[in-house]
């Protein structure tokens, strides 16, 4: 099977269609004026942008599933094996029957059907802290304030709310 890697998109020279498109991020090019088979970039423009426009991903893994579809995303984990060898941490997407592997930008978000909750990349992917609902007692004043806090917390981990 064809393994591609790609980068993060970057926005085109004002000249794109007479100078190459070089991405500073992946270095690759875009359509060039008398380039032959123009499709072939083309094609591979379209398929980044079907897989980050909208990105959800199955889950986590490091093997690819078994009878994987085209369409389907996932986050290679940390010991990737098979097709996924050495793209650790990587948006890998499944497209005519190739996997395409994305390496993710700090402030990307995807959102992870198999746990219903968005995942934000930071120097590796992490998931929103669970909250806990504060409990009744004599310090309930506290308990609730410690859990208000914690949801503000939380709230900024999942770039809801800023930082500051």
């Amino acid at each position: 099977m064809a393994r591609r890697t790609l980068s993060c998109p970057a926005p085109l020279p004002a000249r794109w269609l007479s100078e190459p498109c070089l991405c500073r991020c992946s270095g690759s090019t875009g359509p060039i004026v008398g380039q032959a088979q123009k499709e072939f970039t083309v094609n591979e423009a379209l398929a980044r942008l079907d897989g980050l426009l909208h990105p959800a991903v199955a889950g986590e893994a490091d093997a690819p599933p078994g009878a994987p579809a085209d369409g389907e995303c996932w986050i290679v984990g940390a010991a990737p094996t098979g097709d996924w060898q050495g793209e650790a941490g990587a948006l890998a997407c499944r497209q005519a029957g190739n996997w395409l592997f994305v390496a993710p930008q700090a402030g990307m978000r995807v959102f992870d059907t198999a746990l219903s909750a968005y995942r934000v990349y930071e120097n590796g992917w992490s998931l929103p802290v669970a909250v806990a609902a504060p409990t009744g007692g004599a310090v309930e004043d506290a308990a609730a304030r410690a859990a208000i806090a914690a949801l503000i917390a939380a709230l900024i981990e999942a770039r809801i709310l800023p930082a500051t």
